[in-house]
């Protein structure tokens, strides 16, 4: 049984930030339990009373990052109506929140393929496209639950884009934005 949240747990969590986003960046599938107790100064029996197994651990490096962002979305919409201008502004603080976190490529680029994180992935997916479908009902979109499906899609693909220049890429985007409201922001 795994610990409780505590500052142990959460100096484990920062230890594999740290590693994914360091000059000599991890993998997620390269990140070994020893690196990340290294990192985190702490013993490997501590790493296992907070993480029962590596899965748990990138499991919860995984939630916790998208935690943040649903957070980070929630707070930036909160009060508004459904519509084209809330999309827009969600779609934004996600990149936003996204470019501000070191970890994203890794988190969002590296989960894709990790076997362990599928399940884990398609929830998150499925729960940020959700959101999203009440603005596309009022832009007008037949199938809204369709489109938020390749919205989603879409935004991580230029959240992955930002991650691997440093910066925001503002034609990817308006590119975005004209694919999912139009003119209508």
């Amino acid at each position: 049984m795994a610990r409780p949240a505590g500052p142990g747990r959460t100096a484990l969590l920062d230890a594999g930030r740290r590693l994914l986003s360091g000059d000599d960046r991890s993998t997620l599938a390269s990140m070994s339990v020893n690196a990340v107790v290294a990192e985190a100064a702490m013993s490997k029996g501590a790493f296992f009373q907070h993480f029962p197994t590596r899965r748990d651990y990138v499991l919860e490096l995984h939630r916790s990052f998208h935690d943040r962002l649903a957070q980070s979305i929630a707070a930036s919409v909160r009060g508004m109506e459904p519509g084209p201008e809330r999309l827009a502004r969600g779609l934004t603080c996600y990149l936003d929140t996204c470019l501000e976190q070191a970890t994203t490529k890794a988190l969002l680029f590296q989960a894709r393929a990790d076997v362990d994180l599928a399940g884990e992935v398609a929830a998150r997916n499925a729960r940020f496209a959700a959101l999203a479908v009440p603005d596309l009902v009022v832009v007008g979109w037949d199938d809204p639950a369709r489109i938020a499906r390749l919205v989603m899609a879409a935004t991580a693909e230029v959240a992955l884009i930002e991650a691997d220049r440093g910066r925001r890429d503002l034609r990817q985007r308006r590119a975005l934005l004209e694919l999912t409201v139009g003119g209508r922001t």
